[in-house]
């Protein structure tokens, strides 16, 4: 008999004990010499492969692996909060009673008196809630200080954009930012024609192919598209029609180098026809 989610399931499953007593075991005098080396610094290459590996599941939509990968998430969760508990900093009750009442704290419409009237008040009072929390007013300090530096570059440029339009300094509409990409574009190329051996010309391009690539983010924040998930899904469909051109190619017994651009676009384009 298949089991379905949560079947038979007791209040008592939902414990973490079992896993935090396996992490205290490999942290032990007695347990694994590479878990006993590592710390927060060390880890935070494994955190963000797990979580794009919680992305790409999701993405494949594939909710058996999408279990797995959450379950590897929350073991980094696990690992840093016994680390920090080796040291009197916190452990995971301090995390998990933190995220607790921070959600209750944001959610004042849920667990308060508190009225809204729709996603918009819900989105704004959450963030008038972490302003508070982090001592974040206007009258003290830049409202870019608190803005997360260790984000990717795409997310950390709609995060820098949506903090400045909590101050009002944004497009009207979303024709500004697309204008500004065609100016973006012919200044990039610009550059591009200049360019000569020296350092002085590369930095040139860099910097106008970094505005080009701030004002496609700021049209992915107005039509309310994540430019992250959206380069993302390129990325991946780029892969499978190149698996899928690979894959042609050793069918017909060639060789990549026998083979012109033309021939390979033909292939390309029977990919997409495919749906690749």
């Amino acid at each position: 008999m298949q089991e379905t989610a949560g079947q038979g399931r007791t209040d008592g499953d939902y414990s973490l004990e079992p896993l935090v007593n396996i992490l205290d075991k490999l942290l032990s005098p007695e347990g694994c010499p590479w878990d006993r080396q590592q710390t927060h610094f060390t880890l935070k290459p494994c955190l963000l492969e797990e979580a794009y590996e919680v992305i790409e599941a999701i993405n494949a939509e594939d909710m058996k692996q999408l279990k797995e990968e959450l379950g590897d998430v929350l073991l980094q969760v696990v690992f840093h909060a016994a680390l920090a508990e080796q040291k009197g900093e916190f452990d995971l009750h301090d995390v998990v009673m933190g995220i607790t009442n921070k959600m209750v704290r944001r959610h004042p419409h849920v667990f308060g008196e508190v009225t809204v009237r729709g996603t918009e008040d819900v989105l704004k009072n959450w963030e008038e809630i972490k302003k508070a929390e982090k001592g974040n007013n206007r009258t003290g300090g830049s409202i870019m200080k608190t803005v997360n530096r260790a984000l990717p570059a795409l997310l950390l440029a709609e995060e820098v954009q949506k903090r400045a339009k909590q101050v009002g300094f944004d497009w009207e509409n979303v024709q500004g930012p697309l204008g500004k990409i065609k100016e973006e574009l012919q200044e990039l190329e610009e550059a591009i024609s200049k360019q000569d051996n020296q350092e002085k010309s590369k930095m040139k391009i860099e910097e106008e192919l970094g505005d080009l690539l701030f004002a496609v983010v700021n049209v992915a924040r107005f039509v309310d598209v994540s430019s992250e998930v959206a380069l993302s899904g390129t990325i991946q469909k780029f892969m499978r029609r190149f698996n899928f051109i690979e894959q042609e190619i050793l069918a017909r017994g060639a060789k990549w180098e026998e083979l012109n651009l033309h021939y390979l676009d033909e292939i390309w384009e029977k990919a997409k026809l495919k749906g690749l």
